[in-house]
């Protein structure tokens, strides 16, 4: 079983071994550490983990060094490596992979992303074992069991994102800390207000003189207390309000029925995934807030899988926000002629179809880019920007679990386009 493997975690920090290890425990996993590198190698000459994750940067035997002697021994040289780097350039990524390891995280690295990684490549590494097995009698059906391995490292993908929220954890935990911190704050100074007025109504009780009760009253300056009381409940309601709208919408988005479709208002997913981006539309120091105009019709609603289609609509619109927040980072002029804008039509252009249309301002692509921007093995995105898989599952949640058609049209300078035809199958 996946949650019963052990994890050997190499690094010569102290509280990254803590946090590392108080992590993976926590979900079941085993975990050995090692300080140095080669403390580590003596250890796998006892005991062969079933993952390892490497620090890069330790004093005497570095992460890629250690790698490479772990990957030149055949009995360690299966073992999946993940590594951590503080340092997530081309050059460092590039060869950590030369060296044989399977991914890496960035520090400070998230708990949700480094459960999510360790899953996913125990799962692969699991998958892959099982194939080796049967390669001896099975050789005829290699490539067709190749093939379904991509298949499941896609499917590992989307479930990856769907489950941990990818990025948008961040965005939730940012929007909640305004409402929360706000009500936590009046809360206690809620407390001490009624704590002043019950204590003034006491001097009532116990029949105190006039003087002592008007001589209290001035001094918790009673008359501002009555008018400000029912401000403060007031603002603590509206956050209370906020934070219910931002848990309606996590519930919304993330919602799963895995077995049969349900009816979908596409609109309720749309408008999901926006309130949850919202961090992600806001001013930067290289560009300005991200404006939407939603042109909503009038359409029926569908038959679907409400979390894949929130996750289609979400793809979608990060590959706008980050083509915005690329141009803002190398080119900012480019910005500067016309505000960043995405705006959503839709509209049933007949009774059996809904159509979406997600069109930003941005700075387009080529044609020879369009054709491939679906296409699994292709990203333009920089390798510490994500796995670039965003759009390809997008199209394969519309057209393989929906059966519709997800297409794009851009033009350099004027934009692109991104349209989702859905079947209503009601």
């Amino acid at each position: 079983m996946v949650t019963e493997a052990q994890v050997l975690v190499i690094d010569d920090s102290p509280i990254n071994l803590q946090v590392l290890t108080d992590a993976l425990t926590a979900v079941g996993y085993t975990v050995a550490i090692a300080t140095s590198g080669e403390r580590a190698l003596k250890q796998l000459k006892t005991q062969a983990p079933n993952l390892i994750i490497l620090d890069i940067k330790m004093p005497g035997m570095d992460g890629f060094e250690t790698c490479r002697c772990i990957k030149a021994d055949p009995r360690l040289q299966h073992i999946p490596v993940i590594f951590i780097t503080a340092w997530p350039d081309i050059e460092v990524t590039l060869k950590a992979f030369s060296l044989g390891g399977v991914d890496y995280i960035s520090k400070p690295f998230r708990e949700a992303e480094l459960l999510a990684r360790v899953k996913t490549h125990l799962e692969l590494q699991l998958m892959q074992q099982r194939l080796e097995l049967q390669v001896e009698e099975r050789t005829q059906a290699l490539e067709s069991a190749l093939s379904d391995l991509k298949k499941f490292q896609l499917k590992l993908i989307q479930n990856e994102k769907i489950t941990a929220l990818g990025n948008l954890v961040a965005g939730v935990s940012h929007e909640l800390n305004n409402p929360l911190g706000f009500v936590a704050g009046n809360v206690e100074e809620l407390e001490q207000d009624l704590r002043d007025i019950f204590y003034h109504l006491n001097l009532h009780q116990q029949k105190a003189s006039d003087s002592e009760i008007a001589a209290h009253a001035q001094k918790i300056d009673l008359d501002y207390l009555l008018e400000d009381i029912p401000k403060m409940i007031a603002s603590m309601r509206e956050g209370c309000h906020r934070m219910i709208e931002i848990s309606s919408s996590l519930r919304m988005f993330s919602r799963a029925n895995r077995n049969r479709k349900l009816r979908v208002n596409p609109h309720d997913g749309i408008d999901s995934a926006l309130m949850l981006l919202k961090y992600r539309l806001r001013p930067t120091p290289h560009r300005g807030e991200i404006q939407i105009v939603r042109n909503y019709g009038d359409i029926p609603e569908i038959s679907g899988f409400p979390d894949q289609l929130n996750q289609a609509f979400t793809n979608i619109l990060v590959n706008a926000i980050d083509m915005f927040d690329e141009i803002a980072e190398e080119s900012p002029f480019e910005l500067q002629a016309s505000a960043p804008k995405i705006e959503i039509h839709t509209h049933s252009p007949n009774p059996q179809t809904v159509a979406v249309a997600i069109h930003d301002n941005g700075s387009g692509m080529l044609p020879e880019t369009c054709a491939k921007i679906f296409d699994w093995s292709f990203t333009t995105k920089a390798p510490d920007k994500g796995t670039g898989l965003g759009l390809t599952i997008a199209r394969q949640i519309v057209e393989e679990s929906h059966g519709g058609r997800l297409t794009v049209t851009s033009k350099v300078g004027r934009g692109s386009e991104f349209c989702l035809c859905l079947p209503t199958n009601l």
